[in-house]
């Protein structure tokens, strides 16, 4: 590095030549610089970890509180420690056996307020939905390999009742034929009665083309029936509140499929095919304050 100096600074630098009076010219100024000596300058000593008598004392001032968890510092620190438990158990298991989904032990985990009341956070539903994701993928593991660390684990996530227990009411035809089913779709509702007929159709006394107006709609009522071939075997007679035209007629959807299995069991497999035995939960999502509607936002103004 070259550089000059004037003249008064040349006598105070230690480091400088000895120069005349009255010479300016550029000259070098060695820097030894050595990596070795500039560690044993600066760094501390050494400490001694293998006993503790070497040790400095513990200051309690500068001493801070450590979690326990890393995850102390979110909104839900329980019940992410709870997730990321049972997902590193899923890991740790995943090479194991399993059973059907339809053949593993019947199990009634606990609802999303009974946990919210376990670790008294404010968990939403859809969050929890995760844990009961990752307990029902364990509890397909075969219960003769089951390890006892898993057991103990789910164990807590378990409401103290017997599955077995709950037995579903069966539906039967009454005296006058006639089975009955309740459907529901949005805010819409319907109870439908199924009797052996020639092909009629009401709907709160009126006929079908009176209540809906539209083809899809009456379509969609009567589907069912049409899937099976039965449009022309069974009367309906139904009634349904609540919502518009396009929620009564997916409600009738759910309540004629479950009297039609009523009266042939055996048509389950085909109206699932055709979509008829699931519950449909959509629903319009709700507006957001500061937004026209659920998620569009106004349009951005610069000025």
């Amino acid at each position: 590095m070259k550089f000059s100096l004037p003249l008064r600074l040349l006598y105070r630098c230690p480091q400088c030549r000895t120069r005349s009076a009255g010479s300016t010219q550029r000259f070098s100024v060695p820097r030894p610089f050595s990596t070795a000596s500039s560690r044993q300058a600066i760094a501390a000593p050494a400490i001694d970890f293998s006993s503790t008598d070497n040790l400095p004392p513990p200051n309690i001032q500068n001493a801070r509180v450590v979690p326990a968890s890393p995850s102390y510092f979110s909104g839900r620190p329980d019940f992410t420690d709870n997730l990321l438990s049972l997902q590193a158990l899923l890991r740790k298991y995943q090479t194991l056996p399993t059973v059907a989904p339809g053949q593993a032990p019947r199990v009634a985990w606990r609802t999303v307020s009974q946990y919210r009341l376990l670790v008294g956070e404010p968990v939403r539903a859809s969050k929890y939905h995760q844990v009961i994701e990752v307990l029902k993928r364990l509890n397909q593991i075969h219960p003769a390999v089951m390890p006892p660390d898993l057991q103990q684990a789910m164990q807590i996530y378990k409401r103290d009742v017997n599955p077995y227990a709950v037995v579903k009411r069966p539906a039967i035809i009454d005296t006058d034929g006639r089975a009955c089913g309740i459907g529901r779709r949005k805010s819409s509702s319907a109870k439908v009665f199924l009797v052996q007929g020639e092909g009629e159709v009401l709907v709160n006394g009126k006929s079908i083309n009176d209540v809906f107006g539209r083809i899809h709609d009456r379509e969609s009522a009567l589907w069912p029936l049409k899937a099976t071939n039965r449009i022309d075997k069974y009367n309906v007679w139904a009634l349904v509140s609540g919502g518009g035209t396009t929620g009564q007629a997916e409600a009738l959807t759910l309540g004629t499929a479950k009297a039609l299995m009523v009266h042939e069991p055996d048509l389950k497999p085909a109206l699932r095919r055709a979509g008829c035995v699931t519950r449909d939960p959509r629903r319009v999502e709700r507006k957001k304050p500061g937004k026209l509607k659920a998620r569009k936002m106004p349009a951005w103004v610069k000025r």
